[in-house]
């Protein structure tokens, strides 16, 4: 029988130190909202250690509140203990410095935008120089934007090779899926080394091109505009259209309680940018999800949105809601 042969998995490992690590062994996220926060869980749960890096202490502890209140979830349905929850908790620190992302193999952009509707491209741009002045030659850095091409933010970087997008569907931390973008200057090294990374967290790669909204936005966003337009024609109640993309069509969460569950102050900047980017009347935002942004009902974190929501997120009314804004 022929010996099996097994690879030490610090053969991938970024920084060849005189200690040999586990790959990826530490990862650091800007911004920590609802996306960091799906993104830390996630790592975490696969035993790496995180920390990320917010504006403030009371952040911070927002962000670990929420993080622990999503695995009290996982643990309700059986899917977790008490003491492995602690466990997860206990390898995700915060912190207002990014000195403390310097022996970080992987750094991860994801701020949320501004629910005025702003690109950050600056922003991005500076939080790149930032995280570069700090970690290793071998670190790899990556955004989690869908909105803003990878190759745009890697022109700030000394080391453009190690640029890198990849997207998490922040929908639910257990979305199987993670969507990865090799940009102009991308190494395949850089690029290989992050699929290894999906992999190692149980999720599949889904290749993608560099191009504005990737696979995902490109075909939600249509589907949320329709899905408006067939609720202010009276087609359909919005509870009905959502019942019918969950039930019949298999859908998680229908298209009115995804764009709650993103927040609509960054669906409508999807819209735009795609819009801009391909001038495509499809991409345009829907009239209902303007006047939802304008009178500042950006979904669940803000308690209202297409629905409105109670303190622990949960539905208190549907149609009764929004009918007076058709």
């Amino acid at each position: 029988m022929a010996e099996l042969l097994v690879e030490p998995i610090e053969a991938y490992a970024f920084s060849k130190k005189q200690r040999g690590e586990t790959l990826f062994s530490k990862i650091g996220i800007i911004g920590c909202g609802k996306e960091g926060q799906t993104i830390a869980q996630i790592a975490s749960m696969h035993g790496m250690e995180v920390v990320f890096v917010e504006l403030s202490e009371e952040k911070i502890q927002l962000a670990i509140d929420h993080i622990s209140k999503g695995l009290d979830s996982v643990i309700e349905s059986w899917g977790l203990t008490q003491g492995e929850k602690r466990a997860i908790m206990s390898r995700i620190k915060g912190t207002m410095s990014y000195q403390d992302l310097a022996d970080c193999d992987f750094v991860i952009e994801a701020i949320r935008d501004a629910a005025t509707g702003e690109r950050n491209i600056n922003v991005r741009k500076e939080i790149f120089r930032r995280i570069e002045e700090v970690v290793s030659r071998d670190a790899i850095i990556a955004t989690n934007a869908t909105h803003i091409v990878i190759s745009e933010l890697a022109s700030e970087l000394q080391h453009r090779e190690r640029s890198v997008s990849l997207h998490f569907f922040v929908t639910s931390a257990e979305a199987r899926i993670i969507e990865v973008v090799k940009g102009l200057y991308t190494s395949d090294e850089a690029y290989n080394r992050v699929c290894t990374f999906v992999k190692l967290i149980n999720r599949d790669v889904i290749h993608v091109a560099e191009s504005a909204g990737l696979v995902s936005v490109r075909l939600y966003v249509v589907l949320l505009n329709e899905a408006c337009a067939t609720l202010m024609e009276g087609v359909a109640s919005m509870t009905d259209i959502d019942k019918t993309m969950e039930v019949g069509l298999g859908m998680r969460f229908g298209p009115f309680k995804t764009a709650d569950i993103i927040g609509l102050e960054k669906v409508i900047k999807w819209m735009e940018n795609l819009y801009e980017e391909f001038g495509d009347p499809r991409y345009k935002a829907s009239p209902l999800v303007r006047r939802l942004v304008r009178a500042k009902r950006f979904g669940i974190w803000a308690g209202t949105g297409f629905y409105r929501y109670d303190e622990e997120g949960k539905i208190i009314h549907g149609d009764d809601f929004v009918s007076t804004w058709k």
